[in-house]
């Protein structure tokens, strides 16, 4: 029997990583703005529950909720949401992702690499953004559904970060039929929280680190990349 051929793959965290800013806030207001205008009355509560946050009074994941049911209220169905998420993704592409981002990916194509992102942003928003970019495979939070398909504030099983994202791409990777073997896995992130991703890949690379990533990668042998800002650009519409 033959062995499989190897495989490569480029695996990339989005927020601070690929794009300039992070992308849930900025994109609850943007859909709520085009969407549900009267909610921005609850901001108030949504800085409540960010104190709540800060304090650990609740954790990151029920904090992700609250938000979600402030701005976009319970329910929304896909009919609502797509063309929000698709004018949001267009903007993020448009104006806010990093230009060495841009110019790895392209690389690492070249390459014949496998592109994934890996994402603790929701799939409704996240999906299109990865389709925008050209990315093979798509690693992202996911929203619960109601009996019609309606998207509502509750995840559906883990937030896609820190260990849960590790946890995540590699059920993924087990479900695509690789093998881990003969697989390269190049993974690219911002954060330290990733640190569990890092240590399960061939090779990390720390993109525009803050300190703790950076000493983590001096110490480690990880590359250090600086991929720029973003192109700026008009606000939204």
């Amino acid at each position: 029997m033959e062995n499989s051929p190897p495989v490569s793959l480029a695996i990339y965290d989005l927020d601070r990583t690929i794009t300039s800013l992070p992308t849930w806030t900025p994109y609850l207001l943007f859909a709520a703005r085009r969407l549900r205008p009267i909610r921005f009355a609850l901001l108030p509560a949504v800085a409540v529950s960010a104190a709540a946050r800060a304090l650990g009074i609740i954790d990151r994941d029920r904090l992700k909720e609250a938000m979600h049911r402030f701005l976009l209220g319970p329910s929304l169905s896909p009919q609502q949401l797509e063309p929000v998420s698709q004018a949001f993704a267009e903007w993020i592409v448009r104006a806010h992702i990093r230009p060495g981002a841009r110019t790895q990916m392209e690389a690492d194509r070249r390459e014949g690499r496998r592109i994934v992102i890996a994402t603790a942003a929701h799939r409704f928003y996240a999906d299109p953004i990865a389709r925008l970019l050209g990315a093979d495979d798509l690693v992202a939070t996911e929203a619960s559904r109601g009996m019609t398909g309606d998207i509502q504030p509750l995840l559906n099983g883990p937030n896609c970060y820190g260990d849960a994202k590790q946890a995540m791409i590699a059920a993924w990777f087990a479900r695509s039929g690789m093998n881990r073997a003969d697989t390269h896995i190049r993974f690219y992130s911002d954060h330290a929280s990733d640190r569990p991703t890092f240590d399960w890949v061939d090779e990390a690379v720390a993109v525009n680190p803050h300190r703790k990533l950076r000493a983590m990668a001096a110490e480690r042998g990880w590359r250090v990349v600086d991929w720029g800002g973003g192109s700026g650009g008009p606000r939204p519409d």
